[in-house]
């Protein structure tokens, strides 16, 4: 789970400059973002994509070129060259950050050569469902790396690797085309009765030459970049007993935690503890559900239920495997998963994963440096005072009070380790309001103040340890001794 009360630090958003400049700005940013309490950095895609300078890095083409060779009409990916990349890594270990690299092992794009394949066509919505006699189609589907030259590795991606692609080069159509005689990959997400495939070139994990072949390649990338762990993109389309398996070795060779957390993007609860059983609990997943209520709180006009707003979410059910997060680079305006919080509400999310102890949460680069896509402003200053407050004022006995629909509160009186100094927060999506709430009797005669500055007044703690604490409407105010 990381460091305690630890913070990870989404250090990208979608719609970046193709400059070829990020690793170096994370390099000279570790050490600020490292007094801020950042102790994690989930760093994008750092191999090579189809569309070259200008991928994200999730159109994965060469999982071995770092920005190394020239392929895809550039030796820089998006965001610089392996050198600045493993210089990055390093600057951020050397202030005592964790880097967690973003692989995708789902699909491959942007082949160097065709292969002519009997497929059949897929229904969309029932992937199960065969649409069409089966016809042989040009696809693109060997990955021969000719800029790489069998540098790190010689294996050739071709159609034995594969099990379905999108694209019939000879007509120019698209479809969703499986490949004839070869099933979709089993224990995957059911939507669509099954959703092995996503896009691209569909990597085939029943077969052994390419589990072994990511094997070696994961244990490269370690060796050579020195990350501690992986953002693992779209899980829920790989079959379930890869990355057990694939984890179980990488950290049996390397003798460490080496962290994982997984991108489920599921909205169902039920679902994602499914998967962290099936998995045998071998990495964490970000918690769909809880984006979910904050961005139906932020959109519905005070009408969201408050109490229900830690409701079956997964930092409710299973803390430990839970990261927390309000937006990402998938939930950007023009994304297929856009769910962007409205601006207002905000803060009172990042209150909810930063102020309380449960769940590891992860800040985006969006929200705090603010990006147009968001419609927002930067939130930099309050995400910093509230990072700033969970290192020293989020521990101790915890009290929770989801008890109004509108006004929602919870304290942490602190602990003597920590210097005893705990806090209070009230946030409402509707009308602001007092609540009382326990902050403990040693806190009792001390006078505390909303650091946030919307409330002016200031509150005397009771002898039984009792404060009434207020907040303003749609707003939130973060109570702690003057």
């Amino acid at each position: 789970m990381g460091k305690e009360n630890g913070v990870m630090f989404q250090y990208f958003e979608w719609y970046l400059p193709s400059d070829a400049s990020l690793w170096k700005i994370v390099g000279e940013s570790a050490q600020a973002m490292a007094e801020k309490g950042v102790t994690s950095v989930w760093l994008p895609p750092a191999y090579k994509g189809q569309a070259g300078i200008h991928d994200t890095g999730y159109g994965v083409y060469d999982l071995y070129d770092l920005g190394e060779f020239d392929q895809k009409g550039t030796v820089p990916t998006k965001y610089g060259t392996k050198e600045e990349y493993i210089d990055a890594v390093k600057k951020l270990q050397a202030c005592g950050i964790d880097v967690y690299a973003d692989i995708v092992l789902n699909h491959r794009m942007g082949a160097d050569e065709t292969e002519m394949i009997q497929v059949v066509e897929t229904n969309e919505a029932n992937r199960t469902e065969t649409v069409s006699a089966p016809q042989t189609i040009e696809a693109w589907t060997k990955f021969t790396f000719p800029g790489r030259g069998g540098k790190y590795s010689d294996f050739i991606w071709d159609h034995t690797c594969f099990n379905g692609v999108d694209y019939d080069e000879r007509k120019d159509k698209s479809a969703i085309y499986k490949f004839n005689g070869l099933q979709w990959n089993r224990d995957v997400d059911r939507e669509n009765v099954n959703y092995d495939y996503l896009m691209g070139a569909n990597v085939n994990y029943s077969v052994p030459k390419v589990r072994e072949e990511l094997t070696r390649w994961g244990q490269w990338y370690l060796d050579t970049t020195g990350v501690h762990g992986f953002r693992l993109d779209a899980v829920k389309h790989i079959q379930r007993d890869f990355f057990p398996e694939w984890l179980g070795k990488l950290r049996a060779n390397n003798h460490e935690e080496l962290f994982a957390v997984g991108e489920y993007w599921n909205a169902e609860v039920d679902i994602l503890q499914e998967y962290l059983r099936e998995c045998g609990y071998c990495m964490s997943l970000f918690d769909v559900p809880l984006h979910f209520h904050f961005f139906e709180a932020s959109n519905s006009g005070g009408e969201f239920d408050m109490r229900g707003l830690l409701k079956d979410t997964l930092v409710e059910r299973d803390p430990m495997h839970a990261v927390t997060f309000v937006d990402n680079h998938d939930t950007q305006a023009g994304q297929a998963l856009e769910s962007a919080i409205k601006p207002w509400f905000v803060p009172l999310a990042y209150a909810v994963i930063l102020l309380r102890p449960q769940g590891y949460p992860c800040v985006f680069f969006g929200n705090y440096y603010g990006v147009k896509s968001m419609e927002g402003p930067s939130f930099q200053k309050r995400i910093d005072l509230m990072m700033d407050l969970r290192r020293t004022n989020v521990y101790g006995a915890q009290h929770d009070y989801f008890d109004d629909p509108d006004v929602v509160g919870w304290t942490l009186e602190g602990d003597e380790e920590h210097g005893g100094k705990g806090l209070a927060v009230v946030l409402t999506n509707r009308t602001g309001g007092d609540k009382a709430m326990l902050v403990g009797k040693q806190h009792a005669g001390e006078t505390w103040i909303d650091i946030l500055q919307h409330k002016k007044h200031e509150i005397v703690i009771d002898p039984e340890g009792y404060g009434v604490f207020s907040c303003d409407n749609g707003s939130m105010s973060i109570w702690v001794c003057k």
